[in-house]
């Protein structure tokens, strides 16, 4: 196995979450580490390791951005990371399957991912790099992220799913 570093100019964690039930917010987290031992062509086996900072997430919206830092959803102050650890990494097809276990606002729960392996190339400085698509999706309660609001028209402000999507390119470790 080689040991790979995600590309942060070229890789994005992201995720959305309905809103007022008929649209998405859609938001980034822009400061992480992770960490990936891992044949290029085949991750079963791999170890992967995922720390995002709470406190780069946006959602291009300064005032949402600060209520989802707050108490009311991850109290970035008191849980300053979320994590995933993949346990579990099954082939199917051209596809993977991994599952593992994810940590938001201290609770840890466990969640499974599609992997789609995207392929190699060579950058324009040589070194060859991999790129994976990761999609999953995660109930916010389950993770204690329970604020939401009654809408004067019936329902919420805020849907229970956040689906996860992220994109990364990964260059060998040096």
């Amino acid at each position: 196995m080689k040991k790979w570093t995600v590309d942060a100019a070229h890789s994005e964690i992201g995720f959305s979450v309905k809103h007022m039930m008929i649209s998405k917010v859609r938001g980034t987290f822009t400061s992480y580490e992770a960490t990936i031992e891992a044949n290029e062509e085949d991750l079963q086996g791999a170890l992967i390791d995922f720390k995002i900072d709470v406190d780069s997430i946006s959602t291009k919206n300064k005032d949402r951005d600060a209520h989802l830092r707050s108490a009311d959803f991850f109290d970035a102050e008191q849980f300053p990371h979320i994590t995933f650890k993949a346990n579990e990494i099954v082939k199917k097809g051209d596809e993977y399957t991994m599952t593992g276990d994810l940590t938001m606002k201290g609770i840890t729960r466990p969640a499974t991912f599609d992997v789609e392996y995207n392929g190699k190339g060579t950058n324009p400085w040589g070194v060859e790099v991999v790129a994976y698509n990761v999609d999953g999706k995660v109930n916010r309660k389950d993770f204690g992220l329970t604020w939401n609001q009654a809408l004067e028209t019936g329902g919420v402000m805020v849907g229970e799913d956040i689906k996860i999507h992220l994109e990364i390119q990964a260059n060998p470790a040096e």
